[in-house]
């Protein structure tokens, strides 16, 4: 059946097809129903929506994605055909009935994720029934295969390929940008692809964005990396392990990670990178993914098991994560301070301490020293990193010549001072993040909170606590609420509020 394409001016993941209840009867289709939709020697599967006034009869409305995809203009004339749902629902509700699923099964289910061809709440079943049921490991390898093979894929002619990942759930954790150029410094490879913040006050692409480029093509990564040795990119400019991105934005909105998706995630882009040594930076602590060394221990072993499955050899380190790296969080604030370290202009020692020792590690695992932490650290020193980091920068479209000073930050700043003589009882990670974010992080990069003091250090009336910066009156405005009312620094001896609340007459 023909019908006469209706733009609908947005860009959507999900592929919808939006037909008049007339149509969609003569059809014999429902909502939620599957249609092909077919021009020339382009195809997309799409879901069934129904509207009423907004379509005509004859017409189908298909959003820009599609017509994109399509090359088709609006008014144009496209085949329609009813289609059955894919074979990979019946694996889904396998899964939610508790059962083992084959190598086939879940390669079927990851490329059709990939392809569109399950609509949001089949996706959210999936990842439902890992969060409830789990996979085994056989399933979490399958899982991670899929995932590189249903994606492009690096191969470096020269060179030892190494990489790092963490887990996330601290704020502040710019290390990446300290690692990468001492990496690239010594002399091996690490093209590191980078999220953006999700729920967090900035990602590490967030925050390397302030200075150069980071939306790279596979092509621009594999070039800039033999060229300078090293990259730090936005991996959802890439076609790497596709379909784990379609799967976090299913797990955001439920607020779950179940830990099959986790090592899968992260496994499937250090393999399709070509990575040979990894390291698995697993933050522990109150306020982090990860509460107890304990929990911690046992996620580790399974990211080394799952490494070994995959040919990759993986070392865990876990870090401390009870408050966050260094002093600062938001991007342009946090690559301030990661280019401050690089100066040697007296940073923190907390994100100096951990940059070292993830980098030191990866330089122990590729035979390049005996005292990794110790080499890190002459590479720091001496200037060469800064160095490295220049050409890295320049390589990414970015000035080589910017300098910690030159980094433009929010000009709205509002301080809070300690109302006692006291100690930090407690800097919560989870508050910082929100009112980084209620002042305008990420997207308003100059925005966030720099912390002036920390975990157990002494402070008396009227020091400053922390500085909130935002680009928007508005936006400072809301932040300093949002810290009144739920302050993410806490001196001892503070009355946070009284419960149940008497009062006398």
């Amino acid at each position: 059946m023909k019908f006469r394409v209706k733009l609908i001016p947005v860009r959507m993941d999900r592929s919808s097809a939006i037909m008049s209840q007339e149509d969609a009867e003569e059809l014999g289709v429902l909502v939620g129903d599957r249609v092909k939709l077919v021009f020339g020697k382009k195809s997309v599967i799409a879901d069934v929506q129904i509207a009423t006034g907004l379509i005509e009869r004859g017409e189908i409305g298909i959003c820009r994605t599609i017509t994109d995809y399509l090359e088709i203009e609006d008014g144009g004339e496209v085949e329609l055909y009813p289609v059955s749902k894919p074979a990979s629902v019946e694996y889904i509700r396998k899964k939610m009935d508790g059962h083992k699923l084959t190598k086939e099964e879940i390669f079927a289910i990851i490329k059709d994720i990939v392809n569109n061809a399950l609509n949001e709440i089949e996706l959210s079943a999936f990842v439902l029934s890992d969060y409830f049921h789990g996979m085994d490991f056989d399933e979490i390898e399958w899982t991670t295969r899929a995932m590189i093979d249903t994606g492009e894929t690096l191969t470096f002619e020269r060179g030892i390929v190494v990489d790092k990942h963490s887990i996330g759930g601290v704020p502040g954790n710019k290390i990446s940008l300290l690692i990468v150029p001492i990496i690239a410094a010594s002399g091996l490879l690490i093209p590191k692809t980078a999220s953006r913040a999700i729920t967090s006050a900035s990602g590490t692409a967030d925050t390397m964005e302030v200075l150069a480029n980071v939306s790279l093509s596979v092509d621009e990564i594999k070039e800039i990396t033999e060229r300078v040795g090293g990259v730090i990119a936005w991996g959802g400019a890439t076609n790497i392990a596709p379909a784990d991105d379609k799967i976090i934005r299913v797990e955001y909105p439920l607020s779950i990670d179940p830990k099959p998706q986790l090592l899968a995630s992260v496994m499937a882009k250090k393999g399709a990178i070509g990575a040979k040594h990894v390291v698995i930076d697993i933050p522990v602590g109150a306020g982090s993914k990860v509460p107890t060394v304990e929990k911690g221990r046992e996620l580790a072993n399974d990211f080394v098991e799952l490494g070994r499955r995959l040919g990759l050899n993986v070392t865990c380190v876990l870090t401390y994560g009870g408050q966050p790296v260094g002093r600062t969080v938001g991007p342009a604030l946090e690559a301030w301070e990661a280019l401050k370290a690089l100066e040697n202009a007296k940073p923190p020692r907390s994100l100096v301490e951990k940059a070292l020792g993830v980098a030191g590690t990866l330089l122990e695992m590729a035979g390049i020293t005996v005292n990794g932490i110790e080499h890190a650290r002459k590479i720091l020193e001496s200037g060469k990193a800064l160095e490295k980091f220049r050409e890295i920068v320049e390589a990414q479209g970015g000035d080589p010549n910017i300098k910690s000073d030159d980094v433009p930050i929010g000009d709205k700043t509002y301080q809070f001072t300690s109302p006692i003589d006291g100690a930090i009882a407690h800097v919560d990670n989870k508050r910082i993040v929100k009112v980084a974010r209620a002042a305008g992080a990420p997207k308003d990069k100059g925005a966030g909170i720099m912390l002036h003091k920390k975990g157990g250090q002494h402070v008396k009336v009227g020091d400053p606590l922390f500085t909130i910066y935002a680009e928007k009156e508005w936006k400072l405005d809301r932040a300093v609420e949002l810290a009144m009312r739920e302050p993410p620094v806490v001196v001892s001896g503070m009355v946070l509020e009284k419960y149940p609340s008497y009062r006398y007459i």
